[in-house]
């Protein structure tokens, strides 16, 4: 479904995204891995259209989308949540989600004056959608709450909550699960897994609790200064050498010659 072929993002001498190159299957939940710096959000935003790439390309299902912005992508059916939640804090969470849905006829000001029956109609089918995508994510509960006042947990869901509200295709996920107490983030891998399955959602996973990423994500993808170094089962990704060495600095067969030197 997406295709990323030798990409590059450069900050000055700093070459953030180097040369990675790695493929989305349509339907599968991916996990993105790797240690801080890795490149990983980088990655994300430059595929979202965030930032612009220094090279390379990325396809989507035969289309190239190289350096779209946001709201083309958008319509594409492509979308990303960040670390940081970024909710309307003043609004309700009804309200946020109902806010999602382009080309609403109560934008435009001849609808709003002349033809308000129909917008009346409109923003009742959106708000009945919007209360389904809250009993979903089993957050109904806090509906006419502000979203300033909740979790960050819930504030994680309400992001999600907000890809229902379009016709979403695939999804980058970052760091979902920063911050989020085990019980909101089981909640959270159980939305992911209905939407991929019941849907047909495609994820893309930014995420460094190991515990969560094995529970939904298959492939998973390591990335370590810029690159992909990996990729496969966790257990694959955790058995491979050059993982290790990113990770942790040195690899097995250092370790293993450091143990047998100890020995001597």
């Amino acid at each position: 479904m997406i295709r990323v072929e030798d990409l590059h993002k450069h900050f000055g001498g700093f070459h953030a995204v180097d040369g990675a190159s790695l493929s989305i299957e349509k339907g599968s939940i991916t996990g993105l891995i790797g240690p801080n710096g890795a490149g990983k959000t980088t990655l994300f935003n430059v595929i979202a259209g965030v930032l612009p790439p220094t090279s390379g390309r990325v396809i989507m299902e035969g289309a190239d989308i190289t350096g779209l912005p946001p709201h083309a992508l958008f319509q594409k059916g492509l979308l990303r949540t960040f670390q940081i939640a970024h909710e309307f804090h003043t609004m309700t969470c009804r309200e946020n989600l109902m806010m999602v849905p382009p080309r609403q006829s109560g934008e435009n000001l001849w609808s709003a004056w002349f033809e308000r029956g129909k917008v009346r109609l409109e923003e009742e089918e959106i708000r009945r959608r919007a209360d389904e995508v809250l009993e979903f994510l089993t957050i109904d509960h806090i509906a006419d709450e502000k979203a300033g006042m909740i979790s960050g947990g819930q504030k994680k869901l309400l992001e999600l909550g907000r890809t229902m509200m379009t016709d979403a295709r695939v999804v980058f996920l970052d760091e979902v699960g920063a911050g989020v107490n085990r019980t909101l983030l089981n909640t959270i891998a159980d939305a992911i897994v209905r939407l991929n399955q019941e849907r047909g959602y495609t994820f893309v996973v930014i995420e460094h609790d190991m515990d969560f990423i094995g529970r939904i994500c298959d492939p998973v993808i390591c990335m370590a200064e810029g690159k992909v170094l990996a990729e496969g089962t966790l257990d694959e990704i955790k058995a491979n050498e050059a993982v290790i060495e990113a990770y942790l600095g040195t690899g097995l067969k250092n370790k293993v010659v450091k143990e047998e030197e100890a020995t001597l």
